[in-house]
This record gives C-alpha cells, structure tokens and sequence, in this order.
C-alpha cells in the first residue's frame, strides 16, 4: 500500500508522532491522508507492506513520546530485550507501557497501563525509545513467570559473554544488581518468586536449555553441576562441556539443531572420542529428551552418574 510520497524518511514507514510530524514539515492534508491509521490520538502509522521489517521499537516508540513520562515494559520490554524465558501472555497484540506512581496511568487503543516507582537508572533508552531497564524488566515481569523461567533469564544477565563472538564483554547484569533492584521494590507481586529464582541462578549457563536442563536436574535430586568449566582431558586435550560432575567423570552436552550439520557432527564425534579416552563419560541431550518435564534427560543422566559411583544421600 502507498503512503503520501512526500512524507520524508523515516516517517514514510515507521510511526510517528504529530509532533514529529509537525517538526518534520507535514502538513495537515498529507496527515488526512487514507493510507495513514489513526490508532490513537496524536499518533499516525504508515500502512505499509515493510512496517513490520523494523520490529517492536518504532511501533513502541510514539507511545512513549506522546504521553510525558512514559517507557516501554513488562511484555514489551521483555520482547525488546529478547529475553528468554517463557513469559505467559507476552504474544499477546498489547503494547505496554509504564508511568510514575504519581502520574496517572495510560489508557489508550491497544495499551496495557501501569504504574510503579522507578529510580533513575531503571528507565534507560533503546534504539530511541524509552524503556525499562533489563534488570527492571526482569522484576516487572516476575508476578506472571514461574520460579524456572525466571531462573532462566537471571541466568541470561549474569552470563559472561564470550568476546570472540560477541560485541560485548560483560554480562547485562551481576548478581549484586540484581539483589539491589529486589531490595529496591520490596512488596512487589512477584517479588518472592524472583529472590527464590536470584537464588537458583548461576553465572555460566549459555544457554536457556542449559539453564533448564540444569534446573531439571537439581529438581530430580541430583547434584549440581559445573557449568562450562574447561576439563583437562590429557596433554593439550582441553574439553569445555556445558554441564560436568569432575568426581564422578561425567560430562553433559545440550545439543541444539546445528548439531545435525555434518561439519558439526565430525566435531562432536572428535569431542565424545577425547572425553573416552580420558574415561569420561558423555552424556548428550536434546530437545526430545526435555520434553515431559525432562524426565528423558534426567533419566540419563542419573544412570551416568550411578554407573561412576555416585548415589543418593
């Protein structure tokens, strides 16, 4: 669909606000015209088949700058930060948006309101709009999630990124941060599921199925593992599994779906021969062994551990 040809870039494809509009020179015919939605007082969306190509934050953005002290949160938040844990609803066509205690709360078409104290490090400013810190996010949406799933995206921030691959080289947050945020907003729902779930947590997870897999097992019963802590498997043999019991010489290995490339399946065949030969056994996971609350994965990894001597206490 076409929009006025005269709008200028980048207000021709994302949304915008009537400020911005009027700032940018456009005039109240080109905003009248038909190819231009209306979804709520002072902002206009372009229809156009390439909208959605930009994600989450210009459609966002308008309403943060319409309304004064205001930041996108809760499952918008969450989506924007691409957390990954399971949050209940945040599929949900909603965009939602926080204000101060002490303003009054936005209701508009297609808006979840709310409201909270926030201290000024928790609203921060992403891809131009502003929004709910990670670490505030992670708080706000912890009276919707399980004690798992939150454990999941506290893994997530304290996890130490790997600099040969990533443009950063700190984690989103420390375990520090996170205690101070809790400590910050006591009585908040949701706030005892989100210290049970800081206590769960642990720095080393890369993964959200590492983080599951490695909850799944502790709630069976068995011990807690190391993760991604490097084994020395003979003279310059050195083995980084995701999970690993060192006393017992068992190492655990989520596999993903890049592991059903041929390049990568030569490499894991190279890994489970090194960890042989240093008398370690490997225990692979995948998917199918999480399903049923993981009893799969748990199953074999219990019987690693009692064939190497472990029992339970």
């Amino acid at each position: 669909m076409r929009v006025p040809r005269s709008l200028p870039k980048p207000l021709a494809v994302i949304p915008f606000t009537l400020r911005e509009a009027a700032d940018a020179g456009i005039t109240q015919r080109q905003l009248r015209h038909q190819n231009l939605q209306r979804p709520t007082r002072g902002v206009r969306v372009p229809r156009t088949d390439d909208a959605g190509v930009h994600g989450l934050a210009p459609s966002i953005r308008p309403y943060t700058l319409v309304t004064e002290f205001a930041a996108a949160s809760h499952a918008s938040a969450f989506l924007m930060w691409r957390f990954p844990g399971f949050l209940p609803g945040s599929d949900e066509p909603l965009i939602h948006v926080s204000r101060p205690d002490t303003s009054a709360i936005m209701r508009r078409p297609g808006v979840k309101g709310h409201r909270g104290q926030f201290f000024a490090d928790e609203i921060v400013e992403l891809h131009g709009l502003f929004i709910t810190s990670r670490t505030r996010t992670w708080l706000d949406c912890a009276r919707k999630m399980s004690i798992d799933e939150l454990t999941v995206v506290a893994d997530h921030l304290l996890r130490v990124p790997r600099s040969d691959f990533e443009d950063r080289s700190e984690p989103y947050a420390t375990v520090e941060e996170l205690a101070d945020m809790l400590d910050r907003h006591k009585g908040t729902p949701g706030i005892r599921k989100a210290r049970l779930a800081l206590e769960r947590a642990r720095i080393g997870s890369d993964s959200a199925p590492e983080t599951r897999l490695r909850l799944a097992l502790e709630n069976a019963g068995l011990p807690e593992p190391q993760l991604n802590v490097p084994a020395q498997l003979g003279p310059g043999v050195v083995r980084q599994p995701d999970l690993a019991y060192p006393e017992e010489k068992v190492a655990v290995e989520y596999e993903g779906a890049g592991h059903s490339e041929a390049a990568q399946i030569v490499k894991d065949i190279a890994r489970e021969e090194d960890f042989a030969r240093a008398g370690w056994t490997l225990v692979r996971i995948s998917k199918r062994h999480m399903e049923n609350d993981a009893r799969a994965a748990v199953s074999k990894v219990r019987s690693a551990l009692v064939s190497r001597g472990w029992s339970p206490k």
